[in-house]
C-alpha cells in the first residue's frame, strides 16, 4: 500500500475527456444560472448570435465582427465551464484515491491501553468510537483520535498540507490526531473518538463529492457587484 494517494497529472485523460463533455453540458442555463457573471455573458453570447441584420445590410456593424465577438463569447463561457469542469474532476478523483486508500489500511487493535498487549489486525473501516489502536513508526493513523499513550512524530501533510511533521502526545492540545496521517516515529496508543463516516476525511469527502456549498456574504455580494459590471 502506498503511503499517499498517487499524484495525477495535471491532464489526465480520463478527467480531460469528462472536462470538455461538461462544459458543453453546463451551457444548461439552469446550471450557469447559478454564476450570475458567466450567465450575463451566455445571454450575450445567445444575443449577437442574431446577427442575419448584418447580412441583409441592416446592421450597424459588419457581419464578421459580430460573428468575432459571438465567438469570443461563446469561448468564454466554455472556458469558464472547462475550468470548473476539470477542478471537480480532479476533486472527485482525489475522493476516490483517498478512499481507496483508506480501505487498505489496517489497525493493531488492542484489548488495553499497554504497548505490550495483545492486539487484533483488523480493517480501518471496522474501528468503532471508543476502540484502542497502537499505531507504530511508518504506520498510518486508521481514524481520527486522542492519543492516551506515547509520543511520535506525526506527517500531517495529506491533511493541512504542511510538510513539516507535528509533535503528537497524550493530554494537553496536541494529542487530537486526524485519520490519514502518518506515524514517522516512535509510538502512539490512539482512542478512536468518530464513527466510520463522521470522521474529517469523511467530511473532506463529501464535500469534494459534490455536497452544495453554502455561499459565504462575500461571495454572494462579489457576485451581484461582478453581474452589474458585466452588464
Amino acid at each position: 500500500m502506498s503511503d499517499k494517494p498517487k499524484t495525477r497529472p495535471l491532464f489526465d485523460p480520463p478527467i480531460l475527456k469528462q472536462a470538455i463533455i461538461a462544459s458543453f453540458k453546463k451551457l444548461d442555463p439552469r446550471v450557469q444560472i447559478r454564476n450570475p457573471v458567466m450567465f450575463v455573458v451566455l445571454v450575450g453570447r445567445l444575443t449577437t448570435m442574431l446577427f442575419l441584420q448584418a447580412w441583409l445590410g441592416a446592421g450597424e456593424a459588419p457581419a464578421g465582427f459580430i460573428l468575432a465577438i459571438s465567438l469570443w463569447l461563446w469561448f468564454t463561457v466554455l472556458f469558464a465551464n472547462f475550468a470548473e469542469a476539470m477542478a471537480e474532476g480532479r476533486g472527485k478523483a482525489q475522493a476516490e484515491s483517498l478512499r481507496r486508500a483508506r480501505r487498505d489500511i489496517k489497525a493493531k487493535k488492542l484489548a488495553e491501553v499497554r504497548r505490550e498487549a495483545n492486539f487484533s489486525l483488523v480493517s480501518a473501516t471496522t474501528l468503532r468510537k471508543g476502540d484502542i489502536v497502537l499505531v507504530e513508526a511508518g504506520e498510518a493513523i486508521p481514524a481520527d483520535g486522542e492519543v492516551v499513550a506515547g509520543i511520535a512524530s506525526v506527517d500531517e501533510s495529506a491533511i493541512t498540507g504542511e510538510s513539516a511533521p507535528v509533535i503528537r502526545e497524550s493530554g494537553g492540545d496536541r494529542s487530537a490526531v486526524t485519520d490519514g496521517t502518518k506515524v514517522l516515529s516512535d509510538w502512539l496508543i490512539v482512542r478512536i473518538t468518530a464513527n466510520p463516516g463522521e470522521a474529517f476525511l469523511d467530511r473532506m469527502i463529501a464535500l469534494v463529492e459534490g455536497a452544495k456549498r453554502q455561499k459565504t456574504p462575500n461571495e454572494i455580494a462579489l457576485n451581484i457587484l461582478l453581474a452589474a459590471l458585466t452588464i
